[in-house]
C-alpha cells in the first residue's frame, strides 16, 4: 500500500512520505529511549527501597556495634561523636555513603524498611569506591561481610534480640575471608538447591558439594557489553539469573514471579551504566601509542574501544589463562544443569553452558577503576598484571589512596603475612595468594612486553 501511495504521489509526495517515515521512527526511537530510561531509574530506586530479603540488623544493633571492636579503636569511638562514629563505622566495615550523604538512615546497600530495620540489596556488593569516591556499580573492594555479620551477630546476642538468617548462615556458610571479597559463587549453588527447577522450595534435595573461595565482583558497567554472565561466562544475561540470591525459602516461588518486572527494571539499569572517566592526567599521545600496541596484542579478548569498538566475548581455557582454577571447578555441573533445566534459564531457552573449560576474558572499560584485578582479586593493580614476577604474596591496601603510577590499589607489599596482623580483623585486610582460591598466578601474557611497551599500554588503559 505505501508503495502504491507513493507512485501516485510523485516525488513530492515520495520526499513527504520518506521523510514521515524517518520522522516516525525517530519517534520510535526517542520513545524507546525514554521506556529505557524510566526502566533504569525505577531500577535505581527497587535497589535504594524495596526489601528483597529479611532484616541483617536494625539502627540500634547497628550504632553499638563499635563495641565489639578491638582496643584502641573501641575507646576511640567510644569518645567519638556520633557523627565521628557513624564514619568509623562506615569505614571499619567497608559500607559506602548513599548518594544523598545523609547524616542518619542505611548505608548504600541497604533498604531502610520503615521500622528500623536495614535490608542488604545488591548494591552492598556492587556500589564501592575509587580515590575515596563513591560509584553505583563499581564493584565494594572493602566490603567486609564476614566481620560485620559476626558482629551483627554478637551484637544481638548480648542485647537479647533475635538473630537472622545470615547470623545464622554464617555459622556454617563463609562469607568471605578477605575484605571486599565474597563467598558468592557457593551462596548461589547453596540458594539454588533449596528449589526445584520451577522455583519451588525442595529441602529434599541432597545437600551439594561446596568448594569455597573467594570471588571479587565484577564492574556492572560491563554487563552491557556481555551476552552472558559470570567468571566462567556460563550463565545466561536474563533478569531471573538476578534473582538467584532471592532464593530464600521464606521467598516462595509466587513471590519470585511477582518480582519479575522488578528485576526487569534492575536489569535496565545495570546495561544503563557507563563507566566513570579517569580523573587524573593522561599523557595523549603515549596512550594513542598505547591503542597501537593494545590493538596488535590484547584486542583478540579483550576487544576494542572507541565509536567502533567491538567485544566478541572470548572464553579463554584454563590452561591457556593459567589462573586462580578454583572458581572454575566450585560450581558443579549439577547446578549449571540446574540452571539450563529451570526457571531461570526460561526452561532452556537462555543458552547454559554446563561445560566451561576456561574464564571470560572481560570488557576492560573503566578498567582504571576496577582494581583489584582477576576474577579472584587477587592483583592490585595494572602494572602487577603487566609484571606477573611482581605481584606480591600478601598485600593490604589504604582506604582511599590511589597509585596513580602503577594504576590500581594503594597498597603495601609483603612476603608473609606480618606479625602485626594478630586479630582476625587484620588478616582479613591482607590479601594472601597463598590461601586456596586466592593465587595471583596467571596471566602472563604481557610478560613478553618492553618496559616501554608496558608503560604505553597502561596509560592507554587509562582511557578506556
Amino acid at each position: 500500500m505505501i508503495h502504491l501511495r507513493a507512485a501516485r504521489c510523485g516525488r513530492s509526495g515520495f520526499a513527504t512520505l520518506i521523510l514521515s517515515l524517518v520522522i516516525l521512527s525517530a519517534i520510535g526511537e526517542i520513545g524507546n529511549a525514554a521506556d529505557t530510561n524510566e526502566a533504569a531509574d525505577r531500577g535505581w530506586q527497587h535497589l535504594r527501597t524495596k526489601p528483597y530479603l529479611p532484616p541483617d540488623f536494625d539502627q540500634t544493633v547497628f550504632e553499638n556495634l563499635w563495641r565489639r571492636w578491638p582496643e584502641p579503636l573501641r575507646s576511640r569511638a567510644k569518645d567519638a561523636s556520633p557523627a565521628e562514629r557513624r564514619r568509623m563505622t562506615f569505614s571499619y566495615y567497608g559500607l559506602m555513603k548513599p548518594p544523598e550523604n545523609l547524616a542518619e538512615g542505611p548505608p548504600l546497600g541497604y533498604v531502610d524498611t520503615g521500622d528500623g530495620n536495614r535490608v542488604m540489596s545488591c548494591l552492598a556488593c556492587h556500589a564501592g569506591k575509587v580515590a575515596g569516591k563513591v560509584i553505583p556499580g563499581l564493584p565494594n573492594s572493602h566490603f567486609a561481610l564476614q566481620t560485620l555479620t559476626e558482629d551483627v551477630r554478637l551484637t544481638k546476642l548480648t542485647m537479647f534480640k533475635k538473630l537472622g538468617h545470615l547470623d545464622l548462615a554464617s555459622l556454617k556458610l563463609p562469607l568471605g575471608t578477605t575484605h571486599g571479597t565474597t563467598n558468592s559463587v557457593v551462596f548461589g549453588v547453596v540458594l539454588g538447591n533449596l528449589r526445584d527447577k520451577d522455583m519451588n522450595v525442595d529441602r529434599s534435595r541432597p545437600e551439594p558439594p561446596q568448594m569455597h573461595h573467594d570471588m571479587d565482583a565484577p564492574p556492572l558497567w560491563n554487563v552491557r557489553r556481555k551476552r552472558s554472565l559470570y567468571a566462567d561466562g556460563f550463565a545466561p544475561k536474563n533478569h531471573r539469573v538476578l534473582m538467584q540470591f532471592m532464593l530464600l525459602p521464606k521467598n516462595d516461588r509466587d513471590t519470585l514471579i511477582s518480582w519479575e518486572d522488578d528485576f526487569k527494571d534492575i536489569q535496565a539499569w545495570i546495561e544503563s551504566l557507563q563507566p566513570p572517566k579517569y580523573p587524573f592526567p593522561i599523557d595523549a599521545e603515549l596512550a594513542e601509542k598505547g591503542r597501537a600496541v593494545f590493538n596488535e596484542n590484547c584486542s583478540r579478548c579483550h576487544g576494542t574501544y572507541g565509536t567502533d569498538g567491538k567485544y566478541e566475548q572470548i572464553l579463554v581455557p584454563l590452561e591457556e589463562v593459567g589462573t586462580d582454577p578454583v572458581r572454575l571447578k566450585a560450581l558443579n555441573r549439577e547446578h549449571r544443569e540446574w540452571m539450563r533445566d529451570g526457571w531461570m534459564s526460561r526452561y532452556g531457552k537462555d543458552e547454559v553452558d554446563v561445560d566451561p573449560v576456561g574464564y571470560v576474558a572481560p570488557p576492560l572499560d573503566g578498567i582504571w577503576a576496577s582494581a583489584p584485578y582477576f576474577h579472584n582479586g587477587s592483583v592490585p593493580t595494572l602494572w602487577h598484571v603487566l609484571n606477573s614476577s611482581e605481584r606480591p604474596v600478601v598485600w593490604k591496601r589504604t582506604e582511599n589512596g590511589y597509585d596513580q603510577k602503577r594504576v590500581g590499589l594503594e597498597v603495601a607489599e609483603f612476603e608473609t603475612l606480618p606479625d602485626e596482623a594478630k586479630t582476625v580483623y587484620e588478616r582479613r585486610s591482607h590479601f594472601d595468594t597463598t590461601k586456596s582460591g586466592k593465587s595471583a598466578a596467571g596471566h602472563t601474557f604481557p610478560d613478553v612486553f618492553s618496559e616501554a611497551q608496558k608503560r604505553l599500554l597502561m596509560e592507554y588503559l587509562k582511557t578506556l
